[in-house]
This record gives structure tokens, sequence and C-alpha cells, in this order.
């Protein structure tokens, strides 16, 4: 059975705004409105507010109730049809790991034979509800109280899972078999909270990195995991830990840091991308190294084709094993592209044929495009001081014609490259 530990009054502290509406969310009237609108991207608002009205329903409970049949749409992008059954706050539902993601979070706990989880910093039960769901059990802390019934409200579901309100820097955490925590990197500043500020900051974390590390590595606990955003430091990742950083169909989306028995032997860095085919079905590609050493692509002369490897290749560092695994090379230091003199077809790069290379002088690349008739333009930079949109204005393409421009370093030379995506 779900528990969830609150104070008698659960909502006393919660601003008024946030109170009422859960209230009058979790009211039979809130529930059956909820589960008779269907809201879609074309909605036509206004009339539906209207015909909920003039059905005399309490106009607090219509804005409570369109508000959340709202962000239910934008979450089926990350949690598929569950997403109609749960409940979401802003912030949560902008921070919680997408469904194809925190099942991947599970398998790890799986892999090591856990039985049992300590979800530290829950959320709104993203993560809980893959490992109640992979047959873990969870207990789930979470130190918001409104945060903290929504996660009730979304593992009811789950006779393995339950949620508690608490500080976790003031729990006894050995108790635990394992554990997952994903810090809090963002503040909730100006009125009711609304904006969300992201800390960059690890020691402005909450709880504290260094903090969460040290429970992470105690000999207490068998299996460990850390949510972060993928740009955190390398310089920041203990030794002990594996650091997956994870791609979703292109977005570069989290880096994990994975302890004790949820660290895969022999593995320091890795890079994996999630693609999601026509089907529906996902795949997997990873990249992976057992040293923690930067190291670079090859160097060579520039070839006909260009490639953009995925943003998980190049904030794990890992450039130089997909360059040997698809026989290509860097053509400048420090450089994150790729160069070949053959297409390729590969998961983690996006490619271009170099149809000109050309120094960066804006008045006679501007001369150059009008002779090429190109009016739609993508621009793309890397070690050059531009701003793309700047750019495209000072450049006004005018032309029935397409191209990629890619601003960056050939060697040692800015250049500009006129490319056609392949």
């Amino acid at each position: 059975m779900l528990v969830a530990v609150l104070p008698i009054n659960p909502f006393a502290s919660l601003e008024p705004m946030d109170r009422q509406d859960f209230v009058l969310l979790m009211s039979p009237e809130g529930q059956q409105l909820l589960g008779q609108i269907d809201y879609q991207s074309k909605t036509d608002v206004v009339k539906l507010v209207t015909t909920l009205r003039a059905q005399v329903h309490d106009p607090a409970l219509v804005s409570a109730v369109l508000t959340q049949a709202k962000l239910r749409h934008r979450a089926v992008s990350k949690f598929g049809p569950f997403a109609q059954r749960m409940l979401f706050t802003e912030p949560g539902l902008e921070q919680a790991s997408r469904l194809v993601v925190s099942a991947l979070h599970a398998g790890r706990f799986r892999k090591a034979k856990v039985s049992q989880v300590a979800d530290l910093g829950c959320g709104i039960g993203a993560e809980s509800l893959s490992f109640a769901a992979a047959g873990i059990g969870v207990q789930a802390f979470e130190i918001d109280e409104l945060t903290a019934a929504m996660a009730t409200y979304n593992l009811l579901p789950f006779e393995n899972a339950s949620v508690e309100l608490a500080d976790v820097t003031k729990l006894d955490l050995s108790q635990h078999e394992s554990l997952f925590f994903d810090p809090a990197r963002r503040e909730l500043t100006g009125a009711a909270r609304a904006q969300a500020v992201r800390k960059f900051d690890p020691s402005t974390f909450s709880p504290n990195f260094d903090w969460v590390v040290e429970q992470c590595t105690s000999p207490a606990i068998q299996a460990a995991g850390i949510k972060l955003g993928p740009g955190h430091p390398h310089e920041g990742i203990p030794d002990e830990a594996e650091a997956q950083w994870v791609s979703v169909n292109g977005d570069l989306v989290e880096l994990g840091l994975w302890f004790g028995s949820a660290a895969r032997p022999g593995i320091k860095r890795a890079a994996l991308l999630l693609a999601t085919g026509i089907d529906g079905e996902v795949t997997k590609h990873e990249l992976t190294s057992e040293s923690t050493a930067m190291t670079y692509a090859p160097l060579g002369e520039l070839a006909d084709y260009v490639y953009e490897p995925d943003n998980a290749v190049v904030r794990s560092h890992l450039i130089h094993v997909l360059a040997e695994q698809t026989g290509t090379h860097s053509f400048s230091t420090e450089i994150a592209y790729l160069t070949g003199s053959e297409p390729l077809n590969n998961p983690w790069l996006k490619g271009y044929r170099v149809l000109e290379n050309l120094a960066f002088d804006r008045k006679r690349l501007k001369a150059r495009l009008k002779e090429l008739d190109i009016g739609v333009l993508e621009i793309k930079k890397r070690g050059a001081d531009i701003v793309p949109e700047q750019l495209r204005k000072e450049l006004a393409p005018k032309g029935k014609n397409s191209a990629t421009l890619i601003v960056t370093r050939v060697g040692e030379a800015h250049r500009v490259l006129i490319c056609q995506p392949i």
C-alpha cells in the first residue's frame, strides 16, 4: 500500500494557490472533470472555459483542471500514455526524466540485483515510477510538500512504493540497500516561485554534491546513482564513478554517475544514444572507454564531408573512439567536427557535403550566397566568435536554394564552409 508520510494538515505551509489547486483537483468533482477533458494543442481554450462555466463549475476548479490538462498534454512526450493519469507542476515536469531514461536507471538497479532503492529527492515520482514498475521496492523522499503529495498520487498504482516528506540530509541512509539522487539544480524564485534559475555550481546543489557523493561511496551501500545535468564538469566526476552521458534522439538530456554494483566493470566514460524509429521502437547505440583521459581524434586535412557528432559524444570526450570506428579525423585541434572522404550513414553523426571552403569574410560571403541564389540558410558554428542570427541578418539571404554554413576553424584559419546536408 502506498503511504505518504505528511503532516496532519499537509498543505498548511503551501502557498494559497498551490494548496487550493491541489485540494480542488483531489475532490471528486475535480477528478471527474479532469478525466473528462481531452486537451489537445488545437483545443479552443476560450470555448472550453465557457462550456465548463456554463455547467456551473467553480471558476477556480476550472482553472486548476485546465492547467493540469495542459501539463498532461505536454507530458506525453516524456511519459507517453502514463501522462494521462499523473499530476504535474511546471518545474516538476520540466525536471522529470523521460520514461525511456528512467527505465534505463531502473535497469541499472535490476542488473545490480537490488531489491530496494531509496529515491532521494523524488520530485513528482518519475524515477520511482520506473523503479516500482521494474519490481524494485521504492522508498521515495521529497522535501517539498506539494511535490511529495503529487508523487504520492502518481505512485498510487504501485504497492511496492511509498513517499515520505523529509530532508534527505537528516536521514540515516545506511539502512538502505541502494540510493538514487537527483540533486536540485534549480532555485525557484520570484512570485509564486514561478521562475526556475539553473544552478551551475555543484556546491550549491541541494543536497550538496560532495555530500551526495559521500553517501554513494559509503561501504554500506551496494549500488547508487546520481542524475546530473550534462554540462557537469569532468573534473567534478569522482574517480569511483562510471559516467554516462545520455542523448535521446539527438537531445542531450543528462549525465548519470553510477557507483558500486550499478557501475559496469572496466567502463569509466560512456555516451549513450537512444533513437526512436518510425515504428516507435527504441534502439540503443553506445560508445565506451575504460579511461578518464581526454583524447583527441587524429588530425588531418579537411575532406569532402564534414560530420557533426552527437552532443553525448562531445560532452563525454569520446570523439576519438567515434573517429576510430568511422574512419574519420579532425581538421582542427579542439574543434568537435570530424571529416572524411565518403558519405556515412551513422546514428552518431549528422553529415554535410562541403561545396565550398572560403575565408570568413562577411562581405564576400554575402556576394557568394547571392551568386548561388541561396535564400534558406542554416548556420552552425564551432570555434568561431559569431552569433548565427546576427550573421543571418547581415547576410540577408534571398533566393530559391538552401544551404548550411559551418563557421569554424580549418587548421588554424577561420573559414566558412558552404555545405549541403546528406
